[in-house]
């Protein structure tokens, strides 16, 4: 053992950090009995993807349908009996709504929680089958979350925040306890970012834990990169917000750091990566495909790190990795429009468009032609108006499915060999 390794061991990382490993153990002892200690599934499909050992740590079993019911029982079951007649104040795209609602119903508290407007309606619903008033406000998370906490001073019920609050911060660092216990080889683990407390909690749990055992581990963070506030506020070292999110990773769309995760993640997380929409949409159909699992956007964000190759990119071999699916609550109608991105981004489906001469005989020469290179028609537009159109022209778009970018080639080659000019619009 070396001297920084002998020196680890005495000191471990993050000490004097605001969260620590007895912090995150008493927090288990709390959540003994309230949670479920959701599976870690051995994925061999990313495993030879990646020439490594790969699992899948399956949060989105959790109850309510992600993590988060983790951190916000911890938090809520500390509070005074004075403070819980108060009731609790929350604010969420959904994962933290519905965490809080379950957390107060256990616990008999009264819970008021703010959902930004067009949140996803099945988020919605379960937030208030677990008994919940539902407040709808702003157009993002970072507005509900204002209102949430103005209201909190005006009634004063009990602020809950979904990430910068150490007892959050404790609670969803469990899930790191978790995946030593059944993984102790593990050397990396990697899972998205929003505001923080994920990542921050289970640095502290991994970080420290294996060095209590004498190991090192790598944590790796990931966010979408049209939400990804900590690569600055990590350069700046500081709180950096963005001036907007766009992101189909809605539960990791948060403008701001926050600030007890930041000082927490800055310490002791190896990197931070970013991902496109494009391959969380692949991840999200690799995952229902290949591991039979239905995982929302933010949740598969950490195997889309892995499908992207952002660690060979990093310089980092890893022999065992875990990736943790934070979450699978997706709206239906989310879902159908994140497959098709998917299999567009995977070039299993193709929409083309082709100008013809508007007679007889046009169309079925085109069924012929992709009909003969095996590719299934799913949806058809043929239209003899617009602006773009001559007259006695047609345009028509297909919609087809294939069996990826080969596939989509030889398509479009028959189509340009029988001398049509197909254009690919997806």
């Amino acid at each position: 053992m070396t001297q920084t390794e002998n020196d680890s061991a005495v000191t471990p990382p993050g000490h004097g950090l605001s969260v620590t490993l007895d912090d995150v153990r008493a927090a288990r002892e709390l959540l003994d009995g309230v949670i479920v200690h959701t599976p870690l599934e051995h994925s061999r499909a990313l495993g030879r993807m990646m020439n490594a050992t790969v699992h899948l740590k399956c949060e989105n079993l959790q109850r309510a349908g992600s993590f988060k019911v983790r951190g916000a029982y911890v938090r809520m079951s500390r509070l005074s009996e004075e403070e819980k007649a108060r009731g609790v104040v929350a604010a969420s795209a959904g994962n933290h709504a519905q965490g809080v609602a379950l957390a107060a119903k256990k616990l008999g508290i009264s819970a008021t929680i703010y959902m930004p407007r067009g949140v996803a309606l099945p988020k919605l619903a379960a937030t208030r089958d677990h008994g919940a008033d539902v407040v709808l406000h702003g157009s993002n998370v970072d507005e509900a979350l204002a209102e949430a906490q103005r209201q909190s001073e005006e009634t004063g019920a009990v602020f809950i925040h979904p990430f910068n609050s150490t007892d959050v911060v404790s609670g969803q660092g469990t899930i790191g306890l978790e995946i030593l216990d059944e993984e102790p080889e593990v050397d990396t683990v990697i899972m998205g970012i929003g505001g923080g407390g994920l990542l921050a909690g289970n640095a502290v749990a991994l970080k420290q834990e294996a060095a209590r055992r004498g190991r090192h581990l790598r944590i790796i963070g990931v966010q979408a990169e049209n939400a990804a506030a900590y690569p600055p506020s990590l350069a700046a070292d500081a709180l950096v917000p963005l001036k907007g999110v766009r992101t189909i990773a809605d539960g990791i769309a948060v403008g701001q750091p926050g600030e007890i995760p930041f000082e927490i993640i800055k310490e002791l997380v190896d990197e931070v990566v970013t991902v496109s929409e494009d391959a969380i949409a692949e991840a999200l159909i690799f995952l229902m495909e290949r591991s039979k699992m239905v995982v929302e956007p933010a949740g598969a964000v950490g195997v889309a790190a892995l499908m992207e190759g952002k660690l060979a990119s990093l310089g980092i071999e890893a022999e065992n990795i875990v990736a943790v699916l934070s979450g699978g609550n997706i709206d239906p109608m989310l879902m159908l429009k994140v497959i098709q991105r998917g299999l567009s981004a995977a070039d299993r489906f193709l929409t083309v468009k082709l100008m013809l001469k508007d007679r007889p005989g046009e169309l079925a020469m085109i069924s012929r032609i992709v009909s003969e290179t095996d590719a299934n028609v799913i949806g058809v537009d043929h239209t003899r108006i617009g602006g773009e159109l001559s007259m006695g022209d047609v345009a028509l778009v297909i919609n087809m499915e294939t069996k990826g970018a080969e596939h989509s080639s030889l398509v479009l080659n028959s189509l340009r060999a029988e001398g049509y000019e197909p254009m690919v619009l997806n």
